[in-house]
């Protein structure tokens, strides 16, 4: 078989490898389908992901075929169609067993600290597989991991239907967050810098936009919400100062809640005071816990519109091509998706 090891940053190799054998009677063998192409894959391409190691298979967005299962395999047999959770726990910690298993003390991260889904095959354990309905196609089944994490940061922030959202970054994240807001009967605020981009989260609902180069955000908040701020907002931009942007008066309702979603590593100027003053509630929110059944069921519903969140679809035999798109951006490539035979 085929896969794809970024040895350094910038620096990747197509290597021929054996079909891996199943590691124990519950393991499962994927044939990957299809794999949808994460900033997270950027980020470690380019040695600016700070939780990832080298070398290392990127991928964590991997939807397949079971090929293979071990004999105490009960979950899936050979022929489902299926997806595979990004991370990888140790079942006993406090996190684990607290429901928060995404947060596990020894978590790994398939495509980051362990080796993704650019491959055309890999095992995984079968509680780490979900089964996705044969009526929902392959490039879209990639798409299940992203929508999952819009459902957890929103769980996160305890988000309900009256809630005034605003939407920091409406790139593919962010796009996922506004459905899953509007799908909960909100109303969301979408800020970016890009009109095209403002335009796409009209498309999924958005009751406003914001262009921040050419408006002034909190005047265009406060004119929206009558001068009161809105009631939760989520940073989807994830760009040093895009945290204490979302602090700035006038922006936040008292009692207001942000979620943070991003790594970026360089401090960010937020004081005590704007926090504690107006009693907010600052909140991280890492990946998905829990979120793939539900969204599953979600995406077989339609409920979603999937429709140009993934905008280019590439071969993995020319992967070449999603390197060159990495190292070369184009602003009408916002998200890429993997196609396997």
């Amino acid at each position: 078989m085929k896969e794809v090891v970024v040895t350094a940053p910038h620096k990747y190799e197509i290597r021929e490898v054996s079909i891996p054998e199943l590691k124990s009677d519950f393991d499962v063998l994927v044939q990957m389908k299809a794999a949808g192409v994460c900033g997270s894959d950027h980020h470690l391409y380019h040695g600016k992901n700070p939780n990832s190691t080298y070398p290392r298979i990127l991928g964590h967005e991997n939807a397949g075929v079971v090929a293979k299962v071990g004999s105490k395999v009960t979950k899936v047999k050979v022929g489902d169609h299926i997806v595979v959770d990004l991370i990888i726990t140790c079942g006993t910690c406090r996190q684990c067993k607290s429901g928060r298993k995404n947060v596990c003390e020894s978590v790994r991260v398939r495509g980051s600290s362990a080796d993704g889904g650019f491959r055309e095959y890999f095992t995984a354990p079968e509680d780490e597989v979900y089964l996705v309905p044969k009526s929902i196609p392959f490039k879209d089944a990639a798409l299940v991991e992203p929508f999952a994490i819009g459902a957890h940061c929103t769980a996160r922030g305890r988000l309900a239907k009256d809630d005034i959202v605003f939407i920091l970054g409406t790139g593919t994240i962010g796009s996922i967050i506004l459905q899953t807001c509007k799908n909960k009967g909100c109303v969301v605020i979408c800020c970016d810098v890009v009109d095209d981009t403002l335009e796409r989260a009209k498309k999924y609902g958005a009751d406003y936009v914001i262009n921040s180069k050419k408006e002034n955000v909190i005047e265009r908040v406060k004119e929206i919400t009558g001068g009161k701020g809105v009631t939760i907002a989520f940073d989807s931009a994830c760009f040093k100062g895009s945290l204490t942007s979302l602090f700035e008066i006038g922006l936040l309702q008292n009692a207001a809640r942000v979620v943070s979603l991003g790594f970026t590593t360089e401090p960010e100027s937020i004081t005590q005071a704007m926090i504690a003053s107006r009693e907010l509630d600052l909140i991280g929110s890492r990946m998905s816990c829990y979120q793939f059944p539900p969204v599953i069921e979600q995406m077989s519903r339609n409920e979603f519109n999937l429709d140009g969140i993934a905008t280019t679809f590439i071969d993995f035999d020319d992967i070449d091509r999603m390197f060159h798109y990495m190292d070369h951006p184009d602003p009408n490539v916002k998200k890429m998706v993997l196609l396997f035979k």
